[in-house]
């Protein structure tokens, strides 16, 4: 994403690998479509896009409190399951009160904001990259699910930023990415962006990771999260609980890679994340290709939740939590 103001240009996902194709958006209704269509998606990115989204608002709306605040419910509510989403709307919501209220420099703060946060989670990404790949034995095999690269993050990424740093310190073996059903994240995005970055990789459908994973080709599954709750249960890319399960299954580490921003302070377990469902539509077929019947009705939520008992560790900027989870969690969000 770039800030081009007062407007903000998105890299349109959707269109990926076919063709890179970048949009401008001006208003409050095209960041919120472009977040709802995952035009825009990943848990970091999308705190970067509410910062922005609040800065389209004071452009398109103005900066009257009332204003901004109607803005900033709009768009935490676009994805209820992402905390970062609503963490990012909030935190440039309180940058632009907290000073005078004057148009310009309300809009100001906003803009400044939206940029400081860009500039922030990239020394993030690096910094949690860093300390994931010293988990990584020499070699390793690594199986990612979904995408978390620098199209989820704007700066290296979160899971597959570890792989990355791991591959540049020769410490990664192989990467496995799952094709990510039903929309392909991980077939269109994360094995672009494992090309481009020259990084030694195989795809494989969802529903072989289980094999492989019991092969003994992978020593470790890193991924992201949407949202971790004091206990370590995480929310993510629907399929991260099953590879988690069968990476229990066979004594090898399942890893969370995420910003401390992902950790919701207010959510004691996964039974209060709320699920995210889509459209059946996106089930049975790809774009405009379908192989179902019509009128089938899909079971289609967007993420599940992966217990903390089965999660060997979580990633942060700020160091490595391990369980038990309700003491290590507040301590890495207390740290500066």
């Amino acid at each position: 994403m770039r800030l081009a103001i007062p407007g903000v240009e998105i890299l349109d996902q959707t269109l990926l690998p076919r063709r890179e194709e970048w949009l401008r958006l001006e208003t409050v209704s095209a960041m919120r479509e472009a977040i709802a269509e995952l035009r825009v998606r990943g848990a970091p990115l999308l705190g970067i896009c509410g910062a922005a989204g609040m800065a389209l608002a004071g452009e398109e709306r103005g900066t009257g409190e009332a204003d901004l605040r109607t803005a900033a419910e709009e768009l935490a509510a676009t994805r209820p399951t992402a905390v970062e989403l609503s963490w990012g709307v909030q935190a440039a919501l309180e940058a632009a009160l907290a000073g005078p209220d004057d148009p310009g420099a309300r809009r100001g703060r906003l803009w400044r904001f939206a940029g400081a946060h860009m500039e922030r989670r990239a020394r993030e990404d690096l910094a949690l990259g860093r300390y994931g790949a010293g988990l990584l034995t020499p070699g390793a095999g690594v199986l990612t699910h979904c995408n978390t690269g620098a199209l989820a993050t704007g700066g290296i990424g979160t899971a597959l930023g570890v792989i990355r740093v791991a591959h540049r310190e020769g410490r990664l073996g192989h990467c496995y990415a799952t094709e990510t059903r039903p929309l392909l994240q991980g077939a269109r995005l994360t094995a672009w962006e494992l090309a481009r970055a020259g990084i030694p990789a195989s795809l494989l459908p969802d529903t072989a990771a289980a094999a492989l994973i019991a092969s003994g080709r992978v020593q470790a599954v890193i991924t992201g999260a949407d949202r971790i709750a004091m206990n370590g249960d995480s929310a993510n890319k629907i399929g991260t609980y099953g590879l988690a399960v069968v990476a229990a299954r066979h004594e090898v580490p399942f890893y969370i890679a995420a910003p401390r921003t992902t950790i919701d302070p207010e959510c004691g377990s996964g039974k209060q994340i709320p699920i995210e469902f889509r459209a059946a539509g996106e089930v049975g077929g790809f774009g405009n290709q379908r192989w179902s019947p019509e009128g089938l009705g899909a079971y289609n939520p967007a993420v599940d939740v992966t217990p903390g008992e089965l999660i060997s560790a979580i990633i942060t900027e700020a160091g490595v939590a391990r369980g038990p989870y309700y003491q290590s969690l507040p301590e890495l969000l207390a740290q500066p």
